[in-house]
C-alpha cells in the first residue's frame, strides 16, 4: 500500500472555495482550525449550544447548518455518528447541488445508508488516525498525524485531489496517508474500537482489577498493576513494536507474555471477534446502535454510569486525585 506524503498533494485545489465544517466538537475544532492555518477559508455549521460559542471566541463566522451548507464548496460533517442522518435529511440534502463536495472523516452514515447523496456530487473521506488533540498537538509543532482518504463518488473527476488538498492542510500527508474503501476505515474502525482499543482493552483492566481485589490484594496496588502501567506498556509498544516493550520489560515478564497471554485471549476470544466482526460487516451493530442512539440512549447512559461506580474507577480517581495534589505542592 502506498503512502502519500505532501509531494502527492496540492493544497491549491481548495483554492477559492469554502469548507463548512458541520459540528465543532473535538474533530471539528482540531479539522478546522488546522485548516484556516492552512489558509483555507473555513465557515462552521453548529446549532447554539457550547461548542457554537466556542467556535465564535476561536474566530469563526458561525452559522445555521443549512445555511453553512448552502455557501459552502465543500460539506466536511464532523457530527457524531447518530447525529449525520437526521441533520444530513434537514439541512444539508437540499443544498447537495451538482458540483459540490460531500466530506465526513468516517464512512459510518454512507456505508449503512443513513446518508444517501445525489449522484452528481463528490463523496469523500479525509480521516486523522489520531485523537483530536494529538492531531492539533502535532500540526501545531510543524508536523502531522497520520491520516486516510477515500473517494466514493467522484462526480468532478477531481474529488481525490480534493481529498489530498484537506489532508495535507491538516498536517496528515506530513506524517502520510493511506487510500482506502469506505467499507475498509469504517469496518475496521469500528472493529478496533470494540474488540482492542476500547471494548476489549477495557474488560480486560476490569477483569484483571477485579480478580486481583476479590483475592484480598490491595485496591490500589491492583490499579496501578492492570491500569497505570498499560499506558507505559503501549508508549513502547508505539515507539517501536512489540518486540522494542519486549526488549526492556523482564525476561520473566516476557515468557509470562508468551506462556499465559495465549491462555487468556484463546481461540474463543478470536472467534468472538469474527462474530463482531461480522455484525460490523453485515450492518446489524449499526442498526442496534441507531435505535439505541433515537430512542435517547437510555442503555448507553445506564452503562456510562455503572462505569464511573466501578472500583477500578473509584480507586483511579483517588489516586489521580493524591498525586495532583502532590504536584500542585
Amino acid at each position: 500500500m502506498k503512502i502519500l506524503h505532501d509531494q502527492d498533494a496540492d493544497a491549491a485545489m481548495l483554492s477559492g472555495k469554502t469548507v463548512a465544517v458541520i459540528g465543532y466538537g473535538n474533530q471539528g475544532a482540531a479539522q478546522a482550525l488546522c485548516m484556516r492555518d492552512s489558509g483555507v477559508k473555513v465557515i462552521i455549521g453548529s446549532i447554539k449550544d457550547a461548542s457554537y460559542d466556542k467556535a465564535i471566541q476561536d474566530g469563526f463566522e458561525v452559522l445555521p447548518i443549512a445555511e453553512a451548507a448552502a455557501r459552502a464548496d465543500i460539506v466536511h460533517m464532523l457530527l457524531p455518528d447518530e447525529f449525520h442522518g437526521p441533520v444530513y435529511a434537514k439541512d444539508i440534502a437540499p443544498h447537495m447541488k451538482a458540483g459540490k463536495v460531500l466530506s465526513c472523516s468516517h464512512g459510518f452514515n454512507i456505508i449503512y445508508k443513513q446518508i444517501v447523496p445525489p449522484a452528481d456530487v463528490d463523496v469523500i473521506m479525509v480521516a486523522p488516525k489520531s485523537p483530536a488533540s494529538e492531531e492539533r498537538k502535532a500540526f501545531l509543532q510543524g508536523f502531522g498525524v497520520p491520516g486516510l482518504i477515500s473517494v466514493r463518488q467522484n462526480a468532478s473527476g477531481k474529488a481525490r485531489d480534493i481529498a489530498l488538498a484537506m489532508a495535507k492542510t491538516m498536517g496528515f500527508t506530513r506524517a502520510g496517508c493511506l487510500e482506502c474503501t469506505f467499507e475498509e476505515e469504517t469496518h475496521e474502525d469500528l472493529f478496533g474500537e470494540q474488540v482492542v482499543l476500547c471494548g476489549g482493552c477495557v474488560e480486560l483492566m476490569k477483569a484483571g482489577f477485579e480478580v486481583l481485589v476479590e483475592k484480598g490484594y490491595p485496591p490500589e496496588m491492583a490499579y496501578f498493576e492492570v491500569l497505570h502501567e498499560l499506558k507505559l506498556i503501549v508508549d513502547l509498544i508505539f515507539e517501536g513494536g512489540i518486540q522494542k516493550m519486549n526488549a526492556i520489560i523482564s525476561n520473566t515478564a516476557e515468557w509470562g507474555e508468551y506462556s499465559v497471554g495465549p491462555k487468556i485471549i484463546d481461540a474463543g476470544v478470536k472467534q468472538r471477534m469474527r462474530e463482531a466482526l461480522q455484525a460490523i460487516e453485515d450492518g446489524s451493530f449499526a442498526k442496534e446502535w441507531l435505535a439505541e442512539a433515537r430512542n435517547g440512549a437510555p442503555n448507553l447512559l445506564a452503562k456510562r454510569k455503572a462505569l464511573g461506580n466501578h472500583p477500578i474507577e473509584i480507586v483511579g480517581r483517588e489516586i489521580r486525585a493524591l498525586f495532583e495534589q502532590k504536584l500542585q505542592k
